[in-house]
């Protein structure tokens, strides 16, 4: 089962598969603000979601800690843009 966790330490949010890590999405912390940088899913794993779940993970706890988001990120930016 893949599973989606927040790590604010180290700014991103991470999937795994059981304890092997399949993707993350990367954020910069400016000010206010959070930045997402770089969203990645291994090859193996892409077509599932996994990336939007990534992304979500990152502004769901950006709205908790009443931080703004955007994102050099393309990925992220188009779902930011929906």
């Amino acid at each position: 089962m893949i599973k989606i966790d927040f790590i604010k330490e180290q700014n991103k949010s991470v999937a795994y598969d059981d304890n092997i890590q399949i993707g993350e999405c990367d954020f910069i912390e400016i000010e206010n603000c959070w930045n997402i940088v770089h969203t990645e899913v291994d090859n193996f794993y892409q077509g599932q979601g996994i990336a939007r779940k990534l992304v979500e993970k990152v502004i769901e706890n950006a709205k908790e800690n009443n931080k703004k988001v955007i994102a050099e990120c393309s990925y992220a930016k188009k779902i930011l843009e929906k």
